[in-house]
């Protein structure tokens, strides 16, 4: 028998080079460049960046001339540097998203090698999540929630690693810096050598993954607020109760320097918070929260009357929005049966897997007991037949280990309580407030990471006990689900597309549409508005959707049935990632309904300076045209950056429940500050310009506008139909179009 030892396997070169190769592909190519950046928090995002720029102010931030406070800075700030090396493009604006997605795949393939002590495993992990629906969606979207992963799964790292205390280490020496000079090639004089050396300790090891951990903290908190903190702090405390007993994670605690990793995520998380603070100060004399008939109630702003940033971000945009009390009132929530369903949906096809590699039964109810027993280990983990070793059972979560010291049930057990509170952490977070469909995706890294222990048991040339036995058994009928799974949809796809034709090139995809303006508050509420003439446009897509799903998992069966486990994996990847395309050609067929750049591209020939942009809608409804059109641009008046020419709000009255609709949503707070753009329009003050000299671009929702387009005095020309969306002019382009286009009175 060989002799038992104590190691973390390396990274093969081969995994490395695929890993990166995929995301080249799928996420750093024709993702970066298509689709057009889409109206709302794609393009609105993207704008902030660009005025960052243009001010020259990386504290506030400001969207259209107008105070954005409810936002941490990082994803701007990488998006301002992008834009700064690269140029303004939607492509400069995605690279850190695509960055940070190649950085997220080798984080959970570290863990998971570290965890699992496997290099498949890794492997898997990193797969696992760079072929997930959810992962690759979110970051087609400029959402700062794929960097919270990053940072959270980078802090757990860090933990882990302080955890490892397994293995045994000796002192490590680190060359920290090295000079070498040889003046004469034959040696006939001296050579000279300068190295700096650290010598790493134990204890030093300790402390500086301690610090680590909390630098990641602070750059979460930087990303999106006190979740950035939150979610690892809770994950970790939760960790040591549940598997030390409270006393024991107290000690814990103190041994992992908790004064000087605070300093450490203050000096990198504080100064940011500080600056804003100073420079956005309470103006007036604003309301106060107050609690009356039972109820809290929020006072609204006025003009020149408005809390500071610290009230707005952290009372508002933090504790406010949790409790669902939060103004204005611009979101929705997703029913909690949806929202962890789409734990499943986001990690398709690898879902099939999920269950088993939980465990058939729950680790954490083990946990717990093992918490009334005083810190006492759970038996069940020294329980297994000894003729199924080298794979153990641990209440049906089995692990594969190469003969290691690391392989010991208890171990292995805790391995599964970390990931599974990590999953939970943020799930059971969301659950108790509002919640939109991204808002899984901080569980998705551990979720991925237990799939990828789970498969990653299954190899080819292990002995056949009664454990490889089941695992193989469990992961058949597994794929045999996807199978199935696979042939429903590709049979549905078929008969829709046999009974259907394709439409005409010039088909207005919004004319197909039935129009949900209730949902449209979620992020992919627009989709709820496909039917089945929708459906016409998306032969293509349709038609790779239902090969891959069917061929993926078809061909990863029949490699399951050859006891070709590793060769079935890559299949079902395979298929996954020909999901990922189909999904970006379906984004890509519906961007125009999305998105006003095609709008902002026919008049941008035309519009001039002087010209006035006004959007019939919520600022959000038509962002993209401040991005495309690089509207406003910004000037200098007594050593302050003013933006120049906005584009202007036509509001309502009300609308939808909303007061003044129009100066609403992300404009609305920083709009009452008193150094803020005048960029409101009332149906009143647009008449009295609609006649005068200065050319106007009206941008209006065809379909779910607030209210009719007012009376308007004079002509109305239109000069451009995208998407159900139009833009019309009080001047005409020239003498020709007078006579041909439609008049709107």
């Amino acid at each position: 028998m060989p002799p038992v030892t104590a190691f973390i396997p390396k990274r093969r070169l081969a995994n490395t080079l695929l890993l990166v190769a995929l995301w080249m592909i799928f996420y750093a190519s024709f993702a970066l460049l298509a689709p057009a950046l889409l109206d709302d928090a794609d393009s609105v995002h993207a704008e902030v960046a660009r005025e960052m720029l243009l001010r020259h102010d990386w504290v506030t931030l400001y969207a259209n001339g107008i105070r954005y406070l409810e936002k941490a800075p990082l994803l701007y700030w990488s998006m301002a540097a992008s834009f700064r090396f690269f140029g303004v493009s939607a492509a400069a604006a995605r690279l850190p998203l695509a960055l940070t997605v190649l950085a997220l795949a080798f984080a959970v393939e570290t863990f998971a090698r570290r965890a699992f002590c496997n290099a498949r495993a890794g492997f898997y992990a990193a797969l696992v999540l760079l072929s997930s629906p959810g992962l690759f969606l979110f970051t087609r979207i400029l959402l700062p929630d794929a960097i919270v992963c990053l940072w959270l799964t980078l802090a757990l790292l860090a933990f882990w690693m302080t955890e490892d205390a397994a293995i045994p280490r000796a002192n490590e020496v680190v060359i920290l810096s090295e000079r070498s000079e040889s003046k004469d090639p034959d040696e006939t004089r001296s050579t000279t050598t300068a190295r700096t050396f650290l010598l790493l300790t134990p204890s030093l090891r300790l402390r500086l993954l301690c610090y680590v951990f909390a630098a990641f903290c602070a750059l979460g908190v930087l990303t999106k607020g006190l979740i950035g903190a939150v979610f690892p702090l809770a994950i970790v405390g939760l960790y040591l109760l549940l598997t030390s007993g409270w006393r024991a994670a107290v000690a814990r605690i103190g041994q992992l320097h908790p004064l000087t990793s605070f300093a450490v995520f203050l000096a990198i998380a504080a100064p940011w918070h500080v600056f804003i603070a100073l420079a956005n100060p309470t103006e007036g004399h604003p309301g106060a929260l107050v609690f009356a008939h039972r109820h809290w109630l929020v006072s609204l702003p006025s003009q020149g009357n408005v809390h500071g940033w610290l009230w707005f971000y952290f009372v508002n945009e933090q504790l406010l929005r949790y409790l669902n009390l939060r103004v204005p009132r611009d979101y929705d929530t997703v029913p909690l049966w949806l929202f962890w369903g789409l734990c499943l949906l986001w990690l398709v096809p690898w879902s099939a897997f999920l269950f088993r590699a939980i465990g058939s039964r729950n680790p954490l109810s083990r946990a717990l007991l093992d918490l009334f027993r005083r810190g006492r280990p759970s038996r069940s983990c020294h329980s297994e037949r000894r003729e199924e070793s080298p794979h153990s059972v641990c209440r049906g979560a089995i692990y594969p280990f190469s003969e290691n010291a690391l392989n010991t049930p208890e171990r292995r057990a805790k391995v599964q309580r970390f990931l599974v509170l990590w999953a939970l952490v943020p799930l059971l977070f969301f659950s108790l407030s509002t919640r939109q469909e991204y808002y899984v995706l901080p569980a998705l890294p551990a979720l991925a990471i237990l799939i990828a222990g789970w498969l990653a048991q299954d190899r080819c040339g292990q002995p056949v006990t009664l454990s490889a036995k089941r695992i193989r058994r469990a992961n058949l009928r597994a794929t045999s689900v996807l199978v199935a799974f696979g042939a429903i949809f590709a049979a549905a796809a078929l008969v829709f597309l046999i009974r259907t034709h394709a439409p005409m090139p010039s088909a207005d995809l919004a004319a197909l549409l039935q129009q949900n303006p209730a949902d449209y508050a979620l992020s992919m509420g627009h989709f709820l508005d496909l039917n089945a003439a929708a459906l016409d446009l998306f032969h293509v897509p349709l038609a790779l959707a239902a090969v891959a799903l069917l061929l993926g998992p078809l061909a990863s069966y029949i490699l399951r049935r050859c006891n070709q486990a590793h060769a079935a994996t890559l299949a079902l990847a395979a298929g996954g990632f020909g999901f990922l395309l189909a999904a970006h050609l379906g984004l890509q067929t519906f961007a125009p309904v999305l998105s006003s750049q095609q709008l902002a591209a026919a008049i941008a020939s035309q519009i001039q300076p002087q010209d006035l942009i006004v959007v019939h809608q919520e600022y959000e409804f038509a962002s993209t045209l401040g991005f495309y059109l690089r509207s406003p641009s910004y000037t200098q008046q007594d050593g302050k950056p003013v933006a120049i020419n906005p584009i202007h709000i036509l509001t309502d009255p009300a609308y939808n429940g909303v007061v003044d609709y129009g100066r609403s949503s992300n404009l609305w707070y920083g709009s009452y500050f008193a150094d803020a753009p005048a960029i409101f329009e009332t149906p009143q003050s647009l008449a009295q310009q609609w006649s005068g000299p200065q050319r106007i671009f009206l941008w209006q929702d065809l379909a779910n506008q607030p209210s009719p387009l007012p009376a308007l005095p004079g002509a109305v020309y239109v000069i451009a139909k995208s998407g159900g969306k139009e833009i019309v002019s009080n001047q005409p382009n020239t003498p020709r179009e007078i006579l041909n286009t439609d008049l709107h009175r």
